[in-house]
């Protein structure tokens, strides 16, 4: 199916856009017709992946953000808002971190880190979005993406920091799902109209992207980060009527799925 331009007057921040599944991401959905905020605290990064989107032919700007820093996040997201307006309606949480650690060695400032990155500053980057686009009238429908981890249900060793924080995210997500279920409004006819956004979770197992190169997984047990971004695009391009709560993506040969 032919998709270009079936996001076209949509605005969409993507975080961790300055590489790996972010940058694959925003070419995606640019792809798509949408515009697309290159988010990243690497600044160097974000602007190769703005010139990739422009050289394609899509539109792209790029914003320094800190998943980590609630003054970072409210300041990108009022930003954008003040810019775009209503447009600027999809935002995508791809932005993560990995330290490596055993139980008996772990730093703690290092698991800390990636709570903060993978877990803290999406659910509250999420909050600040949804705050906006409550308010946007019926019949309009903004989107939230998730990009969660097979490690939120899997186990593994020395990887205490990474699954605890994807673990987390997912039932973070689950709790957002079930509250936008109860916000939704009920009309004098006794029918419903949905709360105006709904948020969908991708889990995608290991993907080729230079977060995975310290765990030396052959390139052939991973996916390209293409394939996921795809992913969210159909996601973003699914009738306003329904949502997919979550959506799992395996490479054909990953070792631990099925399990």
């Amino acid at each position: 199916m032919d998709d270009s331009g079936a996001l076209k007057g949509r605005v969409a921040l993507v975080t961790g856009g300055a590489s790996g599944l972010g940058r694959a991401t925003a070419v995606a959905l640019a792809e798509a017709g949408a515009h697309v905020v290159v988010a990243d605290i690497d600044a160097a990064g974000s602007e190769e992946t703005r010139s990739r989107v422009t050289e394609a032919g899509g539109s792209a700007e790029v914003v320094p953000l800190d998943v980590t820093d609630d003054v970072s996040r409210r300041d990108v997201v009022a930003q954008l808002f003040d810019r775009h307006g209503d447009a600027f309606d999809v935002l995508v949480n791809v932005a993560g971190i990995d330290r490596p650690g055993y139980v008996t060695d772990i730093d703690l400032d290092d698991y800390r880190r990636v709570q903060a990155v993978n877990f803290e500053g999406p659910v509250f980057l999420t909050s600040e979005f949804m705050k906006r686009v409550q308010h946007l009238p019926e019949g309009r429908t903004a989107d939230v993406v998730h990009i969660v981890s097979l490690s939120a249900i899997t186990s593994g060793s020395g990887a205490i920091a990474y699954n605890g924080s994807k673990a987390g995210f997912l039932n973070a997500t689950r709790c957002i799902q079930r509250e936008l279920r109860e916000k939704a409004v009920t009309l004098p006819d006794g029918s419903e109209r949905p709360f105006p956004c709904r948020v969908q979770a991708v889990i995608p197992a290991a993907m080729d992207t230079p977060m995975m190169e310290q765990w030396g997984i052959p390139s052939h047990l991973m996916m390209p980060p293409s394939a996921v971004a795809e992913m969210v695009r159909t996601l973003l391009l699914l009738h306003p009527s329904s949502f997919v709560p979550e959506m799992q993506i395996v490479p054909r040969l990953e070792p631990n799925f099925p399990r």
